[in-house]
């Protein structure tokens, strides 16, 4: 990943720190005012002596408030934590916050691009960039970005439908009034050479151009017969820098390319017990290979992406800035996967075969939107206020064809799959079939923090929203005497939404807070995607009512060692209710009445211990439970499926001297159930769940140059087994990356 940085502002490098940092964080945080006195002058850590991991504020106009007074668990993620792990992906970014998980699929299908949960809830919907959603199946790279902030609780008054668990903004790099240059070239272990490139150029006094570029080829880590080829390009002007308007324009382009991975057979994996047909079952057979490649040589993912933006600033007053944001965003993923399925362990066992069936998805997202947002400061008879408002408007599509003539997948053998086994019919065509959804949302929010004295501050925020959501889509009859004909359907529905949140904070010292806040968001059908559906067993059908979360949270925040490092640490409750069950197997009646409950504690730490060593660091709980109905094979008063009890990131470096820095990470993740039925017997399941494991990683960094870092990662330190992730049957996995490393040359000049 590419930076910019000034070269008064070197790179902060930081080492591996013990668990000891979490018990600091729970039971030190009320000590925190008065410890940081006596810290600061043994310390003596100055705010501008390196580049800190640690985030003043959010970067959405929204979030008026220091992070350190901001009501809400929010993680912000910079770009110096990315580089230092040769991260990539969103995906590899969010591995430093606790309480995501990964998801595999349903059963035969294979997701696409970034699907993950947070806090026990579906998450990839909520993704935005510069605060405008981000649509699309794909696979999101961070050449370009600045920081990732995920804030994590019901959202709604901040973003809208759909924010059951929080959302994920990615703050873009956009230009700066300083030339500079920096950029990547690395290698790893799974044979992927990746290059990046950052360059900013001031024009004239005011404006400035900034350019971002990316591109990658090869394998994958712990996966080389996975083939990846990626590139992107994202420019920007900016015009009026360190004047009272300022106006960026700026695009990003990106183009990825590569065999899709369906994973690889659970047999062998804890647990696994599997009876194929009437043949033996295939508990305690060996795991197969994780290089296995069960697809075809026609397999494919091809991914576009695309967005421009245009933002204006422009200071109305001392303490009022105007910001107006227009966006046009397309992504477009186009992939043929071949997935495996059941196992059939007949005979001996190098004959055992595992069925495949093939795939398609064909899908185009456009996205128009236009925001703007006031901010202002003023105060009313001695009382201050912080006022955030605004208007939205979004016009969101998607569009999803049907393919036939994917060919007629054959059974591979279980252990030596033939790549280059035969498919025949395969002939890819359009059936005319095809799902087209779109959604219209008009929404006005208002958010005011009210400063009623140096100690105490409340702050309420409600946003009301009206959308449209249409469904057009076409079925190919396979009934007399409509056989091949398409029958056509259109579903709609529109609704008004009002979501809100409130909180009360209490600054004991001028770097510390407790608070306690209430939010709330709603999930009408379609939300995710605009696909509404007839099923009355669909939370998608126009007849359900939106789902509505609520969330309570008490915590506190302190920044110590001269503001240097923020601990945070927060206690919540999340319940969503409205969530549809078979209420009446024999009459096939469904209600609306049910509700699931997810509560914890969350433990943060992030930024300098000392001078030469910082970190990044939380763990979480996560109690998950159905309060009423059933969901997901659970029943009321049994726990959900793929909810951690207990998630927990560690990254930390030392510098050493001017040259050399060390450091590294601990990642754990306790157990993943998918089979959370008490009543069923684990003998008549695949692969029960996934295992806890606890992963390491290492860094290490030398300057052999002025302008030149070479830069060793470490992935997997100790070579540990672990599951990372595993479909809803239980039948495939995707197994995690062994010991791996990769090399990388870092330039800056």
């Amino acid at each position: 990943m590419s930076v910019i940085r000034s070269r008064k502002h070197p790179l902060s490098t930081q080492p591996l720190l013990n668990q000891s940092l979490f018990a600091l964080a729970a039971v030190g945080l009320p000590l925190a005012a008065h410890a940081q006195e006596k810290t600061l002058g043994e310390v003596k850590v100055s705010a501008a002596a390196e580049a800190s991991y640690k985030a003043e504020k959010a970067s959405s106009p929204k979030l008026t408030q220091p992070l350190v007074d901001t009501t809400q668990t929010i993680t912000v993620i910079r770009k110096e934590v990315l580089q230092e792990q040769a991260a990539s992906s969103l995906v590899e970014a969010l591995r430093n916050t606790p309480g995501i998980t990964l998801q595999l699929g349903e059963n035969g299908n294979t997701s696409a691009g970034d699907t993950f949960q947070m806090r026990g809830f579906s998450a990839q919907s909520s993704i935005f960039v510069d605060g405008i959603r981000d649509l699309g199946a794909i696979t999101r790279d961070i050449f370009n970005i600045e920081q990732i902030e995920v804030s994590k609780g019901p959202a709604g008054a901040d973003i809208g439908r759909g924010a059951t668990a929080g959302y994920i903004n990615l703050a873009s790099k956009l230009p700066t009034r300083e030339d500079a240059l920096s950029g990547t070239a690395g290698y790893n272990s799974g044979e992927t050479a990746r290059a990046t490139a950052d360059l900013n150029r001031r024009i004239g006094e005011n404006s400035a151009f900034r350019l971002n570029a990316m591109v990658e080829d090869g394998g994958q880590m712990g996966r080389k017969v996975i083939d990846k080829r990626r590139h992107g390009i994202a420019p920007s002007l900016a015009f009026g820098l360190g004047t009272p308007t300022r106006v960026y324009l700026y695009s990003q382009h990106v183009r990825q390319d590569g065999t899709p991975d369906g994973g690889v057979p659970a047999v062998g994996l804890r647990g696994f017990n599997q009876t194929a047909g009437s043949g033996p079952n295939a508990v305690g057979a060996p795991r197969v290979d994780r290089e296995n490649f069960y697809g075809y040589a026609s397999d494919y993912e091809k991914t576009e992406a695309d967005m421009g933006t245009v933002k204006i600033e422009h200071e109305l007053g001392p303490k009022s800035t105007l910001t107006n944001t227009t966006r046009i965003g397309k992504s477009k993923i186009d992939r043929i996967l071949t997935g495996v399925n059941a196992i059939t362990a007949v005979g001996a066992q190098n004959t055992w075969t595992v069925a495949r069936s093939r795939q398609s998805v064909l899908q185009e997202n456009d996205i128009l939107a236009n925001t703007t947002n006031v901010v202002t400061e003023f105060a009313t008879g001695g009382v201050g206020h912080t006022v955030s408002a605004g208007l939205e408007f979004l016009s969101e599509e998607q569009f999803a064809p049907t393919r036939g003539g994917l060919g007629t997948a054959t059974n591979a053998n279980l252990y030596t799959p033939g790549g280059n086994d035969a498919l025949t019919g395969y002939a890819p065509v359009p059936t005319g079939a095809y799902t087209r959804g779109k959604s219209n949302t008009a929404a006005v929010y208002a958010f005011d923090t009210v400063k009623l004295n140096e100690r105490w501050q409340l702050n309420a925020g409600v946003r009301a929203e009206h959308y449209s959501t249409e469904t057009n889509s076409a079925t190919v009859s396979t009934t007399a005497p409509t056989t091949g004909a398409l029958i056509a359907s259109r579903l709609a529905k529109s609704d008004n939404l009002t979501s809100w949140k409130a909180g009360a904070l209490y600054k004991p010292a001028e770097n510390g807070s407790v608070y306690l806040s209430y939010a709330t968001s709603q999930t009408p059908p379609g939300s995710a995607n605009f696909s509404l559906s007839s099923a009355a067993n669909n939370l998608a059908s126009p007849n359900v009512d939106p789902q509505k979360t609520t969330n309570i949270e008490f915590g506190t925040k302190w920044d110590v060692i001269a503001k240097q490092l923020a601990l945070t640490a927060a206690v919540y409750r999340t319940d969503n209710k409205n969530e549809l069950f078979l209420q009446d197997a024999v009459t096939n009646t469904y209600s609306q009445t049910g509700k699931r409950r997810v509560e914890g504690v969350e433990l943060g730490a992030v930024g300098q211990l000392t001078r030469n060593w910082s970190i990044i660091a939380g763990i979480a709980t996560m109690d998950a439970s159905i309060i009423e109905g059933t969901t997901g094979g659970s029943a009321a008063g049994v726990g959900t499926r793929w909810s951690p009890d207990l998630t927990a990131t560690l990254w930390s470096t030392y510098k050493l001297n001017d040259a050399f820095t060390f450091g590294g990470g601990v990642r754990y993740t306790s157990e993943q159930k998918r089979v959370i039925d008490p009543t069923v017997s684990l003998a008549t399941q695949n692969t029960p769940g996934i295992p806890a494991y606890t992963v390491v990683d290492a860094v290490a960094s030398y300057r052999v140059a002025k302008n030149v870092t070479l830069q060793l990662n470490v992935y997997n330190l100790f070579d540990k087994f672990y599951v990372g992730t595993l479909n809803n049957g239980g039948s495939r996995a995707v197994i995690g990356t062994d010991r791996a490393a990769q090399l990388t040359a870092n330039f800056m000049y």
